[in-house]
């Protein structure tokens, strides 16, 4: 009996150090999970978002937020991967719930991002999750068709030869030395020992012509550039009357600033603009005509820089500058003028407002001066990017900018840069846009194309 009350005794304190050790077991495994769900770093958000399309190339950071704090040892920054390859650097800047993550993207690609875990931790030291984000940026798809469908066989040619360099080549250009000759593309060549590709002309002084100073009927500077295998391109600075009553040729101005000419007007039947408008888009179709008769294609390029508001022809609202694009680029056809290739000028890479529309522009331009980084232009080139994804880019003007081999590194694929003529300092000095050093650089490169 003695010996059963023993047993008895033994079982019941057997039990109950069981109960106490499943209790203590019970509390410190919740205590566990507490301690795990608040401390693990829960993912918030990312820039660019996952699943994000037409994500600019330039930037150069992906960012991972979290809920809380994080910490991130930068030595593992190499077994994060984008596409697979590790990535150069990856850091958290202080006290902070953000990784960057720095990349570097390109056009019309497809990205996964992936971070392991166990490499993010939270103030306790709990480890983030596994991270996996995919996006894609800005996707090309360029116009294969000129605008005009009537173009001749000629500018077909060098449409064609432009869609196939472009991205792995870029056209060298030089402006004339005013209007209308080439003696700046000669002085590259008596600096390089290469003539550019492009040689630029002006219209200018049209209203002078002809005149023993300017002969635009005379279209050997031009004839002999072309059958010398260079290309042709064209601009206009559209001069028009200061005031209604002017009538003295010198008395005109494109400049805002010196003209009460309204474009607005120019539209309208029966005002003096109106007449003015048909009279010089005459004049000036009567001699694109002589060039097309000798079978020069041109890469026409009116009515720039719009936007900026300094020129006439972009001093009012975008919807009358679109309206005059549409009018001259239709009298031009009507005309029979299918030697000429369009090229519209944006100013900041967003004026889309003032843009004529895919039908009446094959080719998106940009002037650029006084911009030394190489980054920033590219930054531009990837917004105009963004809001023409199917026109091909180029530095229709430039001057005082990052060499041609830093921009091209950077990412900038223009079909073409063309620096502007000389300025002249205070002192009456040449100041070159341009430096025979500069263009010794830009020459010198492969991909870059010469006459």
């Amino acid at each position: 009996m003695e010996k059963f009350r023993y047993i008895l005794v033994s079982c019941i304190l057997m039990l109950g150090f069981a109960a106490c050790s499943s209790d203590d077991d019970g509390v410190d495994e919740e205590v566990s999970t507490e301690s795990g769900s608040t401390d693990v770093p829960v993912l918030v958000s990312t820039s660019p978002a996952d699943g994000a399309t037409d994500v600019d190339p330039s930037i150069t950071s992906i960012t991972l937020t979290f809920d809380r704090n994080i910490g991130f040892a930068s030595s593992n920054a190499s077994k994060i991967t984008l596409n697979g390859t590790s990535v150069s650097k990856a850091s958290v800047s202080g006290t902070s719930p953000t990784l960057t993550v720095t990349v570097s993207l390109d056009l019309s690609t497809s990205y996964t991002l992936k971070v392991p875990a166990g490499i993010i931790s939270g103030p306790s030291g709990d480890y983030a999750d596994a991270v996996t984000i995919s996006f894609s940026t800005v996707d090309v798809d360029i116009d294969t068709e000129l605008s005009n469908a009537s173009a001749t066989s000629e500018t077909v040619t060098l449409w064609k030869k432009l869609l196939a360099s472009y991205g792995s080549e870029i056209y060298s250009g030089m402006m004339c030395n005013t209007n209308w000759n080439y003696e700046y593309s000669t002085r590259v060549y008596n600096w390089t020992g290469s003539y550019p590709a492009i040689n630029g002309y002006d219209y200018l002084h049209i209203e002078w012509s002809a005149a023993n100073w300017i002969d635009y009927t005379d279209i050997s500077p031009v004839q002999e550039w072309h059958d010398a295998g260079g290309i042709v391109t064209c601009g206009w600075h559209w001069n028009v009357p200061n005031t209604e009553t002017s009538t003295d040729v010198s008395d005109m101005s494109f400049y805002t600033s010196g003209t009460d000419f309204s474009v607005g007007n120019a539209l309208v039947d029966g005002t003096w603009e109106n007449a003015v408008m048909w009279e010089d888009l005459e004049l000036v179709a009567d001699h694109l005509e002589m060039l097309l008769d000798a079978g020069i294609p041109v890469l026409w390029r009116p009515l720039h820089e719009a936007s900026g508001g300094w020129f006439w022809w972009g001093a009012e609202d975008a919807e009358d500058y679109v309206k005059l694009w549409q009018t001259m680029y239709n009298y031009f056809i009507q005309r029979g003028l299918n030697n000429l290739i369009w090229i519209w000028t944006s100013c900041e890479g967003t004026d889309t407002e003032w843009y004529p529309g895919d039908d009446y522009v094959d080719i998106i331009g940009t002037d650029l001066y006084n911009m030394s980084s190489a980054s920033e232009i590219y930054e531009l080139y990837c917004t105009l990017m963004k809001n023409y994804p199917n026109k091909m880019l180029t530095l229709s003007e430039c001057g005082s900018v990052a060499t041609i081999e830093e921009q091209w590194e950077a990412g900038c694929k223009w079909l073409w840069f063309m620096p502007w003529g000389d300025g002249t300092n205070d002192d009456g000095s040449t100041l070159y846009h341009a430096t025979s050093t500069w263009w010794s650089s830009a020459m010198s490169l492969d991909y870059v194309v010469k006459r």
